[in-house]
Protein backbone atom coordinates (compact mmCIF):
# COMPACT_ATOMS: atom_id res chain seq x y z
CA UNK A 1 0.00 0.00 0.00
CA UNK A 2 1.42 3.44 -0.60
CA UNK A 3 1.82 6.43 1.52
CA UNK A 4 0.85 9.96 1.49
CA UNK A 5 2.14 12.63 4.26
CA UNK A 6 0.89 16.08 4.60
CA UNK A 7 1.61 18.43 7.01
CA UNK A 8 -0.95 21.20 8.46
CA UNK A 9 0.14 24.03 10.72
CA UNK A 10 -1.73 25.55 13.45
CA UNK A 11 -2.06 28.70 12.75
CA UNK A 12 -4.73 31.62 12.89
CA UNK A 13 -8.31 30.06 11.53
CA UNK A 14 -9.67 28.56 8.56
CA UNK A 15 -11.37 30.39 5.63
CA UNK A 16 -13.78 29.69 3.36
CA UNK A 17 -11.26 30.45 0.69
CA UNK A 18 -8.90 27.36 2.07
CA UNK A 19 -11.62 25.31 3.12
CA UNK A 20 -13.14 25.58 -0.66
CA UNK A 21 -9.89 26.05 -2.53
CA UNK A 22 -7.53 23.70 -0.61
CA UNK A 23 -9.19 21.30 2.19
CA UNK A 24 -12.20 20.29 0.26
CA UNK A 25 -10.01 19.19 -2.26
CA UNK A 26 -7.82 17.23 0.07
CA UNK A 27 -10.98 15.58 1.50
CA UNK A 28 -11.91 14.24 -1.93
CA UNK A 29 -7.99 12.39 -2.14
CA UNK A 30 -8.95 9.87 0.76
CA UNK A 31 -11.96 8.74 -1.28
CA UNK A 32 -10.30 8.62 -4.70
CA UNK A 33 -6.61 6.91 -3.15
CA UNK A 34 -8.37 3.62 -2.06
CA UNK A 35 -4.99 1.81 -2.04
CA UNK A 36 -3.06 4.75 0.02
CA UNK A 37 -2.56 4.90 3.45
CA UNK A 38 -2.78 8.78 4.61
CA UNK A 39 -0.31 10.16 7.43
CA UNK A 40 -1.26 14.14 8.36
CA UNK A 41 -0.64 15.54 10.90
CA UNK A 42 -0.85 18.93 12.85
CA UNK A 43 2.99 20.64 12.31
CA UNK A 44 3.03 21.95 15.70
CA UNK A 45 6.84 22.09 16.05
CA UNK A 46 6.74 24.14 12.63
CA UNK A 47 4.78 27.11 14.36
CA UNK A 48 7.40 27.90 16.60
CA UNK A 49 9.62 29.27 14.00
CA UNK A 50 8.02 32.32 15.58
CA UNK A 51 7.10 32.74 18.98
CA UNK A 52 3.79 31.32 20.56
CA UNK A 53 1.21 31.78 23.33
CA UNK A 54 1.42 28.72 24.86
CA UNK A 55 -2.36 28.97 26.31
CA UNK A 56 -3.08 29.51 22.21
CA UNK A 57 -0.95 27.75 20.61
CA UNK A 58 -2.44 24.22 22.28
CA UNK A 59 -5.87 25.53 21.70
CA UNK A 60 -5.26 26.24 18.20
CA UNK A 61 -3.67 22.53 17.87
CA UNK A 62 -6.91 20.83 19.10
CA UNK A 63 -9.23 23.89 16.91
CA UNK A 64 -7.24 22.54 13.70
CA UNK A 65 -7.25 19.00 14.16
CA UNK A 66 -11.42 19.36 14.99
CA UNK A 67 -11.82 21.35 12.27
CA UNK A 68 -10.04 18.94 9.90
CA UNK A 69 -12.70 16.28 11.41
CA UNK A 70 -15.81 18.24 10.84
CA UNK A 71 -15.02 19.34 7.16
CA UNK A 72 -14.81 15.34 6.67
CA UNK A 73 -11.28 14.03 7.26
CA UNK A 74 -12.01 10.27 7.85
CA UNK A 75 -10.22 8.53 11.31
CA UNK A 76 -10.63 4.97 9.36
CA UNK A 77 -9.28 6.04 6.48
CA UNK A 78 -6.35 8.70 7.78
CA UNK A 79 -3.89 8.37 10.92
CA UNK A 80 -4.05 12.31 12.26
CA UNK A 81 -1.88 13.37 14.85
CA UNK A 82 0.47 16.08 16.67
CA UNK A 83 3.40 16.50 14.88
CA UNK A 84 5.74 17.27 18.24
CA UNK A 85 3.71 13.87 19.95
CA UNK A 86 5.75 11.77 17.78
CA UNK A 87 9.67 12.22 19.04
CA UNK A 88 11.16 10.74 15.98
CA UNK A 89 10.31 13.83 13.94
CA UNK A 90 12.75 15.63 16.22
CA UNK A 91 15.30 13.02 16.09
CA UNK A 92 15.25 12.31 12.05
CA UNK A 93 14.99 16.21 12.04
CA UNK A 94 18.28 16.55 13.40
CA UNK A 95 20.22 13.65 11.28
CA UNK A 96 18.23 15.50 8.35
CA UNK A 97 20.02 18.80 9.27
CA UNK A 98 23.11 16.58 8.94
CA UNK A 99 22.40 15.66 5.10
CA UNK A 100 21.61 19.51 3.76
CA UNK A 101 24.28 22.39 3.18
CA UNK A 102 23.38 25.67 4.65
CA UNK A 103 23.65 26.74 0.99
CA UNK A 104 20.69 25.01 0.09
CA UNK A 105 18.50 26.04 3.17
CA UNK A 106 19.68 29.70 2.39
CA UNK A 107 17.76 29.67 -1.03
CA UNK A 108 14.78 28.33 -0.22
CA UNK A 109 12.31 31.62 -1.27
CA UNK A 110 10.23 31.11 1.55
CA UNK A 111 13.08 31.55 4.23
CA UNK A 112 14.50 34.44 2.18
CA UNK A 113 10.91 35.97 1.94
CA UNK A 114 10.79 35.84 5.99
CA UNK A 115 13.81 36.98 6.63
CA UNK A 116 13.33 40.05 5.12
CA UNK A 117 9.57 40.51 7.15
CA UNK A 118 11.40 39.56 10.21
CA UNK A 119 14.33 41.93 10.41
CA UNK A 120 14.99 41.21 14.31
CA UNK A 121 15.19 37.98 16.26
CA UNK A 122 15.06 35.73 13.78
CA UNK A 123 15.30 32.18 15.19
CA UNK A 124 18.16 29.43 13.75
CA UNK A 125 15.07 27.03 13.01
CA UNK A 126 13.11 29.54 10.27
CA UNK A 127 16.56 28.39 8.43
CA UNK A 128 16.54 24.45 9.30
CA UNK A 129 12.80 23.68 9.03
CA UNK A 130 13.01 22.54 5.43
CA UNK A 131 15.08 19.57 7.64
CA UNK A 132 12.43 18.91 9.22
CA UNK A 133 9.83 19.05 6.61
CA UNK A 134 12.09 16.61 5.31
CA UNK A 135 12.31 14.41 8.07
CA UNK A 136 8.18 14.64 8.45
CA UNK A 137 8.22 12.77 4.99
CA UNK A 138 11.05 10.54 4.91
CA UNK A 139 9.90 9.04 8.08
CA UNK A 140 6.94 7.34 6.60
CA UNK A 141 8.30 6.20 3.27
CA UNK A 142 6.25 8.69 1.70
CA UNK A 143 5.11 7.69 -1.74
CA UNK A 144 3.33 10.98 -2.53
CA UNK A 145 3.22 14.49 -0.87
CA UNK A 146 0.34 16.66 -1.76
CA UNK A 147 2.08 20.20 -2.25
CA UNK A 148 1.28 23.56 -3.54
CA UNK A 149 3.27 26.34 -5.61
CA UNK A 150 4.64 27.48 -2.20
CA UNK A 151 5.92 23.86 -1.43
CA UNK A 152 6.81 22.38 -3.90
CA UNK A 153 10.94 24.08 -3.25
CA UNK A 154 10.79 21.82 -0.58
CA UNK A 155 10.04 19.00 -1.54
CA UNK A 156 12.66 18.95 -4.19
CA UNK A 157 14.96 19.35 -1.09
CA UNK A 158 13.18 16.34 0.74
CA UNK A 159 14.17 14.28 -2.57
CA UNK A 160 17.35 15.56 -2.37
CA UNK A 161 18.52 14.72 0.87
CA UNK A 162 16.70 11.10 0.47
CA UNK A 163 19.22 10.57 -2.68
CA UNK A 164 21.95 11.98 -0.75
CA UNK A 165 21.37 9.61 2.53
CA UNK A 166 21.00 6.57 0.25
CA UNK A 167 24.13 7.07 -1.68
CA UNK A 168 26.00 7.74 1.15
CA UNK A 169 24.72 5.36 3.56
CA UNK A 170 22.56 2.71 1.67
CA UNK A 171 19.02 1.77 0.58
CA UNK A 172 17.51 3.36 3.78
CA UNK A 173 14.38 6.57 2.54
CA UNK A 174 11.91 6.12 -0.50
CA UNK A 175 11.62 8.83 -2.64
CA UNK A 176 8.39 10.70 -2.64
CA UNK A 177 6.84 11.99 -5.66
CA UNK A 178 4.52 15.19 -5.45
CA UNK A 179 1.11 15.52 -5.84
CA UNK A 180 -0.58 18.40 -6.88
CA UNK A 181 -3.92 18.35 -6.32
CA UNK A 182 -6.68 19.48 -8.72
CA UNK A 183 -7.15 23.12 -8.67
CA UNK A 184 -10.22 24.16 -6.40
CA UNK A 185 -12.40 27.34 -6.75
CA UNK A 186 -10.00 30.16 -6.22
CA UNK A 187 -12.23 32.23 -3.75
CA UNK A 188 -11.67 35.99 -3.37
CA UNK A 189 -12.39 39.03 -1.04
CA UNK A 190 -15.67 39.85 -0.65
CA UNK A 191 -14.69 43.43 -0.26
CA UNK A 192 -11.81 43.56 -3.14
CA UNK A 193 -12.74 40.79 -5.75
CA UNK A 194 -9.03 41.28 -7.50
CA UNK A 195 -7.10 39.65 -4.54
CA UNK A 196 -7.12 36.36 -2.86
CA UNK A 197 -9.53 35.68 0.16
CA UNK A 198 -6.71 35.70 3.32
CA UNK A 199 -7.07 35.56 7.09
CA UNK A 200 -4.77 38.95 6.78
CA UNK A 201 -7.46 40.89 4.96
CA UNK A 202 -7.65 44.51 6.38
CA UNK A 203 -11.47 44.46 6.29
CA UNK A 204 -12.74 41.83 8.02
CA UNK A 205 -16.24 42.30 5.91
CA UNK A 206 -13.61 40.37 3.14
CA UNK A 207 -13.33 37.55 4.63
CA UNK A 208 -15.30 34.53 5.52
CA UNK A 209 -13.97 32.27 8.28
CA UNK A 210 -15.53 28.86 9.21
CA UNK A 211 -16.00 29.24 12.59
CA UNK A 212 -18.16 32.80 12.18
CA UNK A 213 -21.26 33.69 13.45
CA UNK A 214 -23.64 32.40 11.24
CA UNK A 215 -25.61 35.90 11.20
CA UNK A 216 -21.90 37.19 11.13
CA UNK A 217 -21.59 34.87 7.69
CA UNK A 218 -24.90 36.34 5.97
CA UNK A 219 -24.26 39.76 6.58
CA UNK A 220 -20.51 39.61 4.82
CA UNK A 221 -21.93 38.21 1.47
CA UNK A 222 -25.06 40.73 1.56
CA UNK A 223 -22.74 43.23 2.02
CA UNK A 224 -19.93 41.57 -0.84
CA UNK A 225 -18.99 44.23 -3.34
CA UNK A 226 -20.30 43.81 -6.50
CA UNK A 227 -20.69 46.66 -9.67
CA UNK A 228 -23.41 49.04 -10.93
CA UNK A 229 -24.84 46.11 -13.75
CA UNK A 230 -27.08 43.83 -12.27
CA UNK A 231 -27.21 41.15 -14.21
CA UNK A 232 -25.78 37.65 -12.94
CA UNK A 233 -23.62 36.65 -15.06
CA UNK A 234 -19.93 35.19 -14.71
CA UNK A 235 -17.31 37.73 -16.35
CA UNK A 236 -14.35 38.12 -14.42
CA UNK A 237 -12.62 40.68 -15.87
CA UNK A 238 -15.77 43.20 -16.35
CA UNK A 239 -17.82 41.41 -13.10
CA UNK A 240 -15.22 40.53 -10.94
CA UNK A 241 -17.40 40.79 -7.65
CA UNK A 242 -20.24 38.30 -8.64
CA UNK A 243 -18.37 36.27 -10.57
CA UNK A 244 -16.98 35.69 -7.15
CA UNK A 245 -20.15 34.66 -6.01
CA UNK A 246 -21.16 32.92 -8.20
CA UNK A 247 -18.12 30.47 -7.58
CA UNK A 248 -18.80 29.76 -4.40
CA UNK A 249 -22.31 29.27 -5.06
CA UNK A 250 -21.37 26.42 -7.65
CA UNK A 251 -19.07 24.95 -5.40
CA UNK A 252 -21.46 24.62 -1.85
CA UNK A 253 -24.24 23.85 -4.41
CA UNK A 254 -22.58 21.37 -6.98
CA UNK A 255 -24.75 23.05 -10.12
CA UNK A 256 -22.49 24.82 -13.06
CA UNK A 257 -22.18 28.28 -13.36
CA UNK A 258 -24.12 28.10 -16.25
CA UNK A 259 -27.52 26.60 -14.30
CA UNK A 260 -26.72 29.33 -11.67
CA UNK A 261 -26.82 32.01 -14.09
CA UNK A 262 -30.49 30.42 -15.93
CA UNK A 263 -31.66 30.30 -12.51
CA UNK A 264 -31.41 33.90 -11.44
CA UNK A 265 -31.62 35.59 -15.11
CA UNK A 266 -34.35 37.71 -13.82
CA UNK A 267 -33.24 38.29 -10.15
CA UNK A 268 -31.35 41.02 -8.89
CA UNK A 269 -28.00 41.33 -6.87
CA UNK A 270 -30.27 41.72 -3.41
CA UNK A 271 -32.47 38.67 -3.94
CA UNK A 272 -28.97 36.83 -5.10
CA UNK A 273 -27.20 37.27 -2.46
CA UNK A 274 -30.39 36.73 -0.03
CA UNK A 275 -29.97 33.35 -1.26
CA UNK A 276 -26.41 32.58 -1.36
CA UNK A 277 -26.24 33.47 2.04
CA UNK A 278 -29.26 31.01 3.51
CA UNK A 279 -27.23 28.06 1.41
CA UNK A 280 -23.80 28.83 2.80
CA UNK A 281 -25.29 29.11 5.77
CA UNK A 282 -26.94 25.70 5.86
CA UNK A 283 -23.89 24.31 4.18
CA UNK A 284 -21.63 25.71 7.27
CA UNK A 285 -23.70 24.72 10.04
CA UNK A 286 -23.27 21.05 10.32
CA UNK A 287 -19.47 21.67 10.06
CA UNK A 288 -19.76 24.03 12.89
CA UNK A 289 -22.21 21.84 14.98
CA UNK A 290 -19.58 18.85 14.12
CA UNK A 291 -16.78 21.30 15.08
CA UNK A 292 -18.50 22.02 18.63
CA UNK A 293 -19.55 18.45 19.29
CA UNK A 294 -15.80 17.24 18.96
CA UNK A 295 -14.28 19.80 21.42
CA UNK A 296 -16.67 18.96 23.55
CA UNK A 297 -16.44 14.85 23.47
CA UNK A 298 -13.64 12.62 24.01
CA UNK A 299 -13.70 11.50 20.37
CA UNK A 300 -11.05 14.46 19.19
CA UNK A 301 -8.28 12.40 21.53
CA UNK A 302 -9.34 9.29 20.78
CA UNK A 303 -8.58 9.97 17.31
CA UNK A 304 -5.25 11.92 17.96
CA UNK A 305 -4.02 9.00 20.56
CA UNK A 306 -4.56 6.06 17.60
CA UNK A 307 -3.37 8.29 14.74
CA UNK A 308 -0.08 9.08 17.13
CA UNK A 309 0.22 5.91 18.08
CA UNK A 310 0.43 4.32 14.64
CA UNK A 311 2.43 7.08 13.23
CA UNK A 312 4.95 5.84 16.48
CA UNK A 313 5.08 1.94 15.66
CA UNK A 314 6.33 3.33 12.14
CA UNK A 315 8.32 6.09 13.02
CA UNK A 316 10.63 4.37 15.69
CA UNK A 317 11.77 1.31 13.39
CA UNK A 318 12.56 3.68 10.63
CA UNK A 319 14.58 6.05 12.83
CA UNK A 320 16.63 2.85 14.32
CA UNK A 321 17.54 1.83 10.88
CA UNK A 322 18.93 5.23 9.82
CA UNK A 323 20.81 5.17 13.38
CA UNK A 324 21.75 1.35 12.61
CA UNK A 325 22.94 2.92 8.82
CA UNK A 326 24.72 5.58 10.64
CA UNK A 327 26.59 3.60 13.20
CA UNK A 328 24.73 5.30 16.10
CA UNK A 329 23.73 4.29 19.66
CA UNK A 330 24.80 0.78 20.94
CA UNK A 331 22.56 -1.03 18.27
CA UNK A 332 23.76 -4.77 17.49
Amino acid sequence: MKRLVSGIQPSGSITLGNYLGAIKQFIALQEELTDTEFFIFIADLHAITVTQDKTQLRKSIRSLAAIYLACGLDPEKVNLFVQSEVIEHNQLGYIMESTVYVPELERMTQYKDKKLKQQAGIKSNLLTYPALMAADILLYDADIVPVGEDQKQHLELTRDLAIRFNSQHGDTFKVPEPLTPKIGGKIMSLQDPHKKMSKSDENPKGVIFLLDDLNVIKNKIKSAVTDSDTRIVYDVENKPGISNLLSIYSIITGQSISEIEKTYANSNYAEFKANLAEKLVEYIRPIQERYQTLLASPELDLVLDKGRDNARHIAYRKIQKVYKRLGLGRIK
